[in-house]
């Protein structure tokens, strides 16, 4: 009875901690491309200040709407006299104290239309921040991409660093076995034994390059550092088809930086209309209305009054400010389509710097597999050859060294391949769009 209630305790006990261990936050976990991408949007910091941006860019609209409305104000009064004062026929001159109070309903406008221009400006400031905010999360996910492609290269270093060890320390022994029949000298077994305190060497650098690699990946999408990556397979013949002068057509009406200094543009030209408004005059209308209560009363003084009243407003002269400032927008103007026409040479030559890279790592890629083919058939035979006394141990180390070096290049040109076909969907304005649909 006893064993069965203590057999019964543990399985319990083994139960709750499986159930702790599965739900504990410590836990690592695996992330694909696409998980990063979506946890990097919820939670980078630049993006959430771009988003602040774009906030404040609409309470910018509603600023430029309050200043086409009227003006509705309260305003009131109380005065309190030393004493009365009352004429000599008995009329009250001054009241003991006065009370008044009352409403005004303003508006004071432009006859250029400057207020209509500024709220139209506002609105266009709204879609420039929406196309700075699309930008901002292209960069973004482009640096979580380079990150977790690193953290890729950084495992694939540390695999092969541990195989490196692991032949190595095969040949050591071989070499150690062989020394002691009298088949080799001992000069096979330092050089193994050198060979392979130096690939251990190279083990720990390559594992912590890994852990660099994890905490930088982790500091950009927002997770913690215990995590696996599941390797994110990308369509490599995304651009198979396309022609470079497609391409750069493309990045000029798609990407977002494109769109925001086209943007840009139409604002300064809007700008310059604005601050010419400033030559016309100003008109002002307003009503008003007003009560004012005296004890005592007096007979002669209005107690309530409603009136209306126009302004015109003319500055002729103010010191030359008004035509500095038109100078000024007209140089912002010029100034911001040199800048979209440089703009548009530098996009073109970032599509096609990623456009001929892809390139390059496909050709490197297919010449790469036949070399790490080669390398693996070198090492496993020169191998058989030097059990059986056919081949040196400086035979082993060379074919070991070109089988780790074939392994190496292979691995980055892998991942390379893939990081140049987001390089070029961000360079034509397509990353983000193709991230967030899952393709």
């Amino acid at each position: 009875m006893i064993r069965a209630r203590v057999a019964f305790l543990g399985y319990v006990l083994t139960l709750l901690a499986a159930v702790l261990t599965f739900n504990s936050p410590a836990a690592a976990r695996d992330y694909s491309l696409d998980d990063l991408y979506r946890i990097a949007l919820e939670r980078a910091e630049r993006i959430k200040i771009s988003e602040e941006d774009l906030y404040i860019t609409e309470r910018g609209k509603d600023k430029a709407l309050a200043v086409l409305l009227p003006r509705l104000s309260a305003f009131g009064d109380y005065t309190r006299y030393s004493d009365d004062k009352t004429s000599a026929s008995g009329f009250i001159i001054q009241p003991e104290d006065s009370t008044s109070w009352g409403l005004r309903l303003d508006q004071t406008l432009s006859l250029s239309g400057r207020e209509v221009t500024a709220f139209k400006i506002s609105k266009e400031n709204i879609e420039k921040s929406r196309h700075d905010l699309y930008a901002a999360k292209e960069e973004y996910l482009f640096g979580v991409s380079s990150a977790y492609y690193d953290v890729l290269k950084a495992q694939k270093a540390a695999e092969i660093a541990r195989a490196n060890v692991e032949r190595l320390t095969t040949h050591r022994d071989a070499a150690s076995i062989r020394l002691k029949v009298g088949e080799v000298t001992k000069t096979a077994l330092l050089r193994a034994e050198a060979e392979l305190s130096g690939a251990r060497s190279e083990r720990v650098k390559a594992e912590n390059s890994l852990k660099l690699a994890k905490a930088v990946l982790a500091r950009l999408a927002g997770i913690s550092e215990d995590y696996e990556l599941k390797e994110s397979g990308v369509k490599a013949e995304t651009f198979k088809d396309r022609s470079l002068v497609s391409l750069k057509e493309e990045a000029v009406t798609e990407r977002a930086e494109a769109k925001s200094l086209d943007l840009q543009k139409k604002l300064a030209e809007e700008q310059v209309r604005y601050v010419r408004g400033a030559y016309w005059p100003t008109v002002s209308v307003e009503g008003v209305y007003s009560r004012e209560e005296d004890s005592p009363a007096s007979t002669f003084v209005l107690e309530e009054t409603t009136y209306g009243g126009i302004r015109l407003n003319f500055p002729f002269f103010e010191g030359g400010l008004r035509r500095a400032e038109v100078k000024e927008a007209e140089a912002r103007q010029r100034q911001s389509e040199l800048i979209y026409e440089d703009l548009k040479k530098t996009i073109n030559i970032e599509v096609e710097n990623a456009y001929l890279d892809l390139i390059t790592q496909r050709e490197i890629l297919k010449s790469l597999e036949d070399q790490l083919a080669f390398a693996r058939d070198n090492y496993n035979a020169t191998s058989k050859q030097f059990e059986f006394g056919l081949a040196n141990s400086i035979d082993v180390m060379d074919a070991n060294t070109l089988l780790v070096t074939s392994e190496r290049q292979l691995a980055e040109a892998r991942l390379n391949y893939r990081l140049a076909d987001l390089r070029l969907k961000r360079a034509t304005g397509t990353l983000l769009k193709t991230a967030t649909s899952g393709q």
